[in-house]
């Protein structure tokens, strides 16, 4: 009897000693706030003691799951994908020996399949992404029906929400067929209020928060000043904080505003203990293009020689094949349009637009070149200073008029000059509409979103409609989904 009794004392004890438990604890907090900020090595290190301590916490694993996310997402190296593919199902496994009365349960396995399905679509794993994006908006969905409380489901769930919301049409089907319905407005809703909750848990995921609500406000709501004054006001540390760097350089970078993204750039902290990434090179090898500065090139070729990754590459080459052409270096000019050809893989709209150019043999009319660059930079009033003096008789063919027109159009919009600017964009429209460049639907979705300011719905939502009903142009995808988001919000949904 006493040995019977010894033996259950002893199998309940261990049933104890392994019970797995999600303590996001104080330590926890610091190495995830460390991973954030892409301060890898510390995180890690903190994530190691806190293994050795609490053998049976899950949110150091758990966390791990960020490092391999953001190792991979931003550095797109196939080895390290080799490396740690195997650790998703792994982690996933872990998790499901978690107590299933935490919210922290259905949580993390959303964290997971989220942050795996954005690392398969940069690696072409594009039906392994669909699967485990369905996985954890199912998980999210039913986390946030168990557990109504936790706001850090809101978090997430308004994410996906909001992207499967601004789904083209076109595509729709697929997602109602998964079960995954989207909308835009209480998506953003939810990480809207997420972020500014006063919640225990919302204070700790308030940065990662914040992450998504700037990148779905700037690109799915088109609500670009709006982003930066978010910014501003929330007075977010680009210093220590790398991760909030590159999104605010990133951000700046696409919304013509390189005057900012280069002191950004230079004024992170260069520590080693932070992520190693070309990243930063090519991001400033950009800025320093748009203000046609000689040493762009140094910055986009140091890039291209330590980035692994697929994406984008095209573009980089096609960039740098404009430097030396703007230089007058034919030979380098020729040289990198040839690796247009040969490097990366046209996957992204502005890949397939590089392949394109390089292989038509053409070179773009200098001056408006020259304009465009600076316009891309925000430098409005030096564009506008190329192109002053000219009109469209000045260009000999009928794709340089079309040009013309566009570039003349949204360096008046930018300039604030809308009325000039709607004028120069009709001639880009009736120029282009039938035409494979994307000037004429990109001016089309531009008088769109003026009409919007000026809360003319009707004059907005006919201009959306005729960007999506030009057929078969450069650009289409990328532009109809804009123009369909404009829609939305003009009918409120």
């Amino acid at each position: 009897m006493r040995i019977l009794l010894t033996v259950i004392l002893t199998v309940l004890t261990y049933s104890l000693q392994a019970q797995k438990v999600f303590d996001f604890n104080a330590s926890c907090q610091e190495a995830y706030h460390d991973i954030l900020s892409l301060k890898i090595d510390a995180g890690q290190r903190l994530l190691d003691a806190e293994k050795r301590a609490h053998p049976d916490n899950l949110i150091p694993y758990f966390l791990e799951n960020y490092v391999d996310f953001l190792v991979l997402f931003i550095n797109e190296d196939p080895a390290e994908y080799d490396r740690r593919s195997a650790h998703k199902d792994q982690r996933l496994d872990l998790m499901a020996e978690g107590p299933t009365s935490s919210p922290f349960y259905g949580f993390t396995r959303a964290i997971i399949n989220f942050q795996w399905a954005a690392v398969e679509m940069k690696y072409g794993g594009n039906m392994s992404a669909g699967w485990a994006g369905r996985k954890s908006f199912i998980a999210i969905r039913d986390n946030k029906n168990a557990f109504p409380d936790f706001a850090p489901n809101r978090m997430i769930y308004g994410a996906m929400k909001t992207v499967l919301g601004a789904v083209p049409d076109n595509y729709k089907w697929f997602t109602n067929l998964l079960g995954m319905k989207g909308s835009v407005k209480d998506g953003m809703a939810m990480v809207g209020d997420f972020i500014n909750d006063n919640d225990t848990w919302a204070k700790v995921f308030r940065d990662e928060g914040i992450f998504y609500y700037a990148y779905l406000k700037f690109y799915i709501l088109n609500q670009r000043d709006e982003v930066f004054r978010f910014i501003e006001e929330r007075h977010l540390d680009t210093v220590n904080n790398l991760l909030f760097a590159y999104m605010v350089a990133n951000l700046a970078l696409n919304d013509q505003r390189a005057d900012i993204a280069e002191p950004i750039i230079r004024g992170r902290n260069m520590s080693s203990e932070y992520l190693s990434t070309p990243i930063w090179d090519m991001e400033m090898g950009c800025a320093r293009l748009y203000h046609r500065e000689r040493d762009a090139n140094v910055y986009l070729e140091r890039y291209l020689a330590n980035f692994k990754g697929r994406f984008y590459v095209k573009d980089i080459l096609e960039k740098l094949s404009w430097h030396y052409y703007l230089e007058g270096n034919m030979a380098m000019a020729e040289r990198y349009r040839r690796q247009v050809i040969s490097r990366g893989t046209a996957h992204t709209e502005a890949d397939k637009n590089a392949l394109r150019d390089a292989q038509s043999g053409a070179w773009p009319n200098k001056m408006l070149l020259e304009a465009r660059l600076l316009s891309d930079g925000g430098y409005h009033k030096e564009a506008l200073q190329v192109l002053s003096g000219k009109g469209s008789s000045d260009f000999a063919t009928d794709v340089d008029k079309l040009e013309f027109s566009y570039r003349l159009g949204r360096i008046y919009d930018d300039l604030g000059r809308p009325d000039d600017a709607i004028r120069a964009y009709l001639v880009a429209i009736k120029l282009g509409e039938h035409r494979q460049e994307y000037f004429a639907a990109r001016a089309a979705w531009q008088i769109g979103y003026i009409y919007e300011r000026r809360g003319n719905k009707n004059m907005a939502l006919a201009f959306y409609q005729r960007c999506i009903d030009m057929p078969d142009h450069e650009y289409k995808n990328s532009l109809d989904q804009r123009a369909k988001a404009g829609i939305a919000r003009c009918n409120g949904s």
